[in-house]
């Protein structure tokens, strides 16, 4: 059965307007949720793939957030819009600057005061990434003087990183494939970030291992911006029934994680 924890009272709430008022309610939404008469979903671009990156294509986007705001979009009855964006960091910040409507994005104690999250939809478990012909094995032979660790920008795995490792010092990129291209070139001994995503880099970069160890785990959910209620109301009551109806799970299998299990809360 499945339980988003905290957010009951949101789906009730949603569930409750819509059956009284179903076409006031439906204009009073569009209004909140987007004022600009498109949904404006927030999306992170790389190469990395995964639950939260997107990247780019000839025509457009692809990846979980794109599949899941375009349903979303079609179920509010206005077109969809994506604005891009270099790091998770650089969405929170927009979020209260009104740069987007809706996002899909790793949430922390940091972010939970700037943002409002529904449902999380993925969990994933953070480690690193070994550059090729290093002699590290595990986080102990790992977290030592000397050692370089690249992380991105105001993420959370990059808070994590700095709070596990004691000894290795963490570099801040703005990007992932800056840190990406350093890690290739064997000019940082490790790379922070999910494991899917690392196991996935691994196989471009021979001689790279990803370490079986867990640092921290990642949760990525629904975001809207504060003071939202409707919007967070609909956005919580959509991801529900996304778990519950497989569209979830097809947004996973159609963007390369058909051997991903759905890890939600």
């Amino acid at each position: 059965m499945l339980k988003w924890r905290g957010l009951g009272a949101a789906v009730l709430a949603f569930a409750a307007v819509v059956a009284a008022t179903n076409g006031a309610y439906a204009a009073s939404l569009k209004d909140e949720i987007a004022p600009t008469g498109k949904l404006r979903v927030a999306i992170a671009t790389s190469t990395a793939g995964g639950a939260f990156w997107c990247t780019r294509m000839e025509n457009g986007y692809a990846g979980v957030p794109v599949d899941l705001g375009k349903a979303m979009a079609a179920q509010v009855g206005v077109p969809v819009e994506y604005v891009e964006y270099h790091t998770s960091g650089e969405i929170t910040d927009a979020g209260a600057k009104g740069g987007w409507d809706v996002a899909f994005l790793p949430k922390d104690a940091e972010r939970d005061g700037k943002l409002a999250f529904g449902p999380v939809y993925d969990i994933a478990d953070a480690t690193y990434i070994i550059r090729s012909g290093s002699t590290v094995t595990n986080f102990a032979t790992l977290d030592q003087d000397g050692t370089e660790v690249a992380a991105i920008e105001d993420t959370t795995t990059l808070r994590s990183a700095k709070a596990h490792l004691k000894k290795a010092k963490v570099t801040v990129f703005k990007t992932y494939d800056e840190a990406f291209s350093l890690l290739a070139a064997g000019e940082v001994d490790a790379f922070a970030l999910s494991r899917d995503q690392l196991n996935e880099m691994a196989k471009k970069l021979p001689g790279t291992k990803v370490l079986d160890e867990t640092f921290a785990k990642t949760s990525t959910a629904v975001a809207v911006p504060p003071k939202h209620p409707q919007a967070l109301a609909f956005v919580t009551k959509f991801m529900t029934d996304a778990k519950s109806n497989g569209a979830l799970r097809k947004a996973f299998d159609d963007n390369g994680l058909k051997d991903a299990p759905l890890r939600t809360q």
